[in-house]
């Protein structure tokens, strides 16, 4: 039985309408963002705080100021704690460029993270070739689409992002 065969039919069906949207180039992260944001920092990440049917997919609210336009957000991530650090997936739903908070974070790689009610100060830097390989497949773990995503991602290379505590 694969992963996605265990889950439940609408999370077969939420995840199969996701991959469809990805392969086609249709990326709705921005369009539902401030929503997600907002509904996670008013319930202390009660609400919003994982992914529906995969409950070991947190989210963490990653704060990030745009390279060019200096303009502050926050991006809403699945996360994986490795010791003190917190490390996010650039996948942008496997589409072939990097994400705009990619790119932010490298610009300006000291931030907060948000993960339930607790605000941490973190520095962003790319994981190194081991530290990728030794994290991807515990994404894998706990939200398989990261698999597809990689497929789709036209031979880029997804990073993982590593956000160290200061």
């Amino acid at each position: 039985m694969t992963a996605k065969s265990a889950m439940p039919p609408l999370a077969r069906f939420v995840a199969s309408s996701s991959q469809f949207a990805n392969k086609r180039g249709v990326y709705l992260g921005r369009r539902s963002t401030k929503i997600h944001v907002a509904l996670y920092r008013r319930s202390g990440g009660k609400i919003g705080g994982h992914l529906p049917w995969w409950p070991e997919a947190r989210i963490v609210l990653v704060e990030h100021t745009g390279a060019k336009s200096g303009v502050k957000r926050t991006s809403p991530l699945m996360y994986h704690e490795d010791g003190d650090a917190v490390a996010v997936v650039a996948s942008k739903g496997g589409q072939p460029t990097h994400p705009a908070w990619f790119h932010n974070l490298k610009a300006n790689p000291d931030t907060t993270i948000q993960i339930g009610s607790v605000v941490r100060e973190v520095r962003a830097r790319v994981a190194t070739d081991e530290e990728r390989d030794r994290l991807w497949p515990k994404f894998v773990a706990f939200y398989p689409g990261y698999d597809f995503f990689q497929r789709n991602a036209k031979g880029r290379k997804i990073p993982i992002v590593i956000l160290d505590p200061r």
